[in-house]
């Protein structure tokens, strides 16, 4: 039924809530225990590897996992309820451990792009200040470096065939130590995952834990998450994302999404977990589903899915542009696509129409392209089943109400364009330790996102433009201060501009004007420089060397002129 001043849910499935009063859950402690209840020995999480080697974990045996975590934290560690664990590891069984551990803990989460490289990982842990780091071996080798100045008192390694049979566990134990050599030694103060979850079970055994009463103070208001972004500065800044925050945007999602049946789903996590897209809607969405998670490592190569889709009646999957076009083009995938697949769900960057339409034309399944923020947990808006609209990112979920602002502040006329604004509960209680930066982006109660839309009369919104100068690459945010502060650094730079033009593979691609001292100077050279210092998707992918750069009459750099000239070159060629 539809309501009178949100004309948008006529759109919604018919019984969808137009209004999600409260959170189902008090916290996502009693969220995760209550769903192991329900679906015990069930497969929760699947981890695949690329030549087919798996491992599974139930939900029973995830719940008794993170248990063991909590009681090692708490008891043996010695944290307190809400101090800050870090975890920076790729989609593997020790993701889904690690994060229900830190909730049973009554600690607060911290997300850490395990590509990150020592520089980066270091600014983060300055900020957030984390008592314990749960951290993939394979990335290790970056912590001294990385918490040289902040140490953290607490670090756990795990492995990526970490609960894997011992067989296949040990073969990806000697590849990783003999062949590729991607593992090196650990030379800081350590505990391994099964050792710290071994502590924690013998402490419960031995009665000597309050493992269940962690969580028995926390509250909806309470912070679950640090979601770092770089918002509208590029600074780093974690987003304080409550428990009520994320419960009730994993509710606004699926209250949205037709045709799931709990208990029967089989979702394809091919996203990273650290990504707040499949946090909530994967990690969270799909396990309060009681669906069977498959978990893929790396998707780089995308034939590191091809056994995935074979092996598995795949029902869900959600993915950004570049993998749906990346899939769409590969040989395998249409000559055997899935068959099983009701829909897929497509967030982080824009999905292009021609991609959509490949897609459904392969798989004879739609994408439904949805629209979030970090900040807002991160869903928003979503293209109901069988109403999707082109050029769309849908209609605002329940218990959202979604205003295009003028320069102002204040409400456009129908159709016109306008910044993006916000208002619901799954919107962030604000950047930690950051009021300032809070201040910039909090109007009350609505979030301004720097975005620039259109709304239709009917609700359905349609993103014209950035405010921002954010580049999206694959769905992941490259903010040009910090990619330009990293080019002004190298001896041969003089002046350094970056911007995002588009591209057929990433979406947006980096691209870096330079004027330099060294007329040898060369773009393998600087790229070789960037990337020792920032991750490879930050890494411009495109150089043009210039005598000078354009500039206002008070000296800055006009990043707009050169976006400009980029795209009216694209155009011409």
């Amino acid at each position: 039924m539809e309501h009178p001043d949100r004309p948008w849910t006529a759109f919604y499935r018919a019984g969808a809530r137009v209004d999600i009063a409260a959170p189902a859950y008090r916290n996502l402690a009693d969220m995760i225990g209550s769903v192991a209840a329900t679906f015990g020995r069930a497969p929760a999480f699947t981890c695949c590897l690329p030549n087919g080697m798996n491992g599974t974990l139930s939900f029973q045996q995830v719940d008794a996992m993170s248990d063991a975590l909590a009681a090692y934290l708490r008891d043996i560690a010695g944290l307190k309820a809400g101090d800050r664990v870090a975890v920076q590891m790729p989609n593997c069984l020790s993701f889904p451990v690690a994060a229900f551990g830190v909730f049973k803990a009554g600690c607060v989460l911290v997300n850490v792009n395990p590509l990150y490289t020592a520089d980066e990982m270091a600014r983060q842990f300055a900020d957030s200040r984390p008592h314990a780091l749960i951290i993939m071996d394979m990335f290790a080798d970056k912590l001294r470096r990385a918490t040289a100045g902040h140490p953290i008192p607490n670090i756990i390694i795990t492995r990526v065939a970490e609960f894997l049979p011992m067989l296949p566990r040990g073969i990806v134990g000697l590849v990783q130590k003999h062949w590729d050599k991607s593992v090196r030694r650990i030379d800081l103060p350590h505990i391994r995952l099964p050792e710290a979850l071994a502590a924690g079970r013998a402490r419960i055994s031995a009665g000597k834990s309050a493992v269940g009463t962690y969580h028995q103070d926390v509250t909806g208001d309470d912070v679950a998450v640090l979601q770092y972004t770089g918002g509208t500065t590029g600074t780093a800044k974690g987003a304080m994302l409550t428990h009520a925050n994320l419960i009730l945007n994993m509710e606004q999602t699926m209250e949205l999404i037709e045709g799931v049946q709990k208990g029967r789903e089989v979702a394809l996590t091919a996203l990273p977990l650290y990504h707040i897209f499949a946090f909530t809607v994967n990690l969270l969405g799909f396990y309060w589903l009681g669906a069977r998670n498959i978990l893929i490592p790396n998707p780089r190569p995308l034939s590191n899915l091809k056994r995935a889709f074979e092996n598995y009646k795949i029902t869900w999957m959600s993915g950004v542009n570049t993998l749906f076009n990346g899939l769409t083009n590969e040989i395998w995938f249409q000559d055997s696509p899935p068959r099983h697949l009701k829909f897929a769900s497509a967030g982080g960057m824009a999905l292009q129409s021609s991609v959509a339409a490949r897609w459904e034309a392969i798989t004879g399944k739609p994408v439904l392209q949805g629209y979030g923020l970090t900040e807002t947990s991160p869903v928003l808006t979503f293209n109901p089943l069988g109403k999707v609209r082109e050029g769309s990112i849908g209609v605002p979920v329940p218990s959202t109400e979604i205003l295009c602002l003028d320069d102002a502040g204040n409400p456009v006329a129908q159709g016109e364009t306008g910044e993006i604004a916000a208002r619901g509960p799954q919107i962030m209680k604000g950047y930690w330790e950051k009021p300032e930066e809070t201040a910039k982006t909090m109007r009350g109660d609505w979030f301004l996102t720097g975005d620039i839309g259109v709304m239709d009369a009917d609700g359905y919104v349609r993103i014209v433009d950035r405010k921002k100068d954010m580049i999206v690459v694959s769905g992941f945010n490259v903010y040009p201060n910090e990619v330009e502060d990293v080019l002004a650094a190298h001896p041969a730079v003089r002046e350094a501009a970056v911007i995002g033009v588009p591209d057929p593979e990433s979406g947006e691609a980096v691209k870096a004007f330079i004027v330099t001292s060294d007329p040898g100077l060369s773009a393998e050279t600087l790229r070789a420089y960037v990337r020792e210092h920032l991750t490879g998707y930050k890494v411009p992918k495109l150089y043009e060397f210039r005598d000078e750069l354009p500039k206002s009459n008070v000296g800055k750099i006009l990043r707009k002129d050169l976006r400009a000239e980029a795209l009216a070159q694209i155009a011409a060629e």
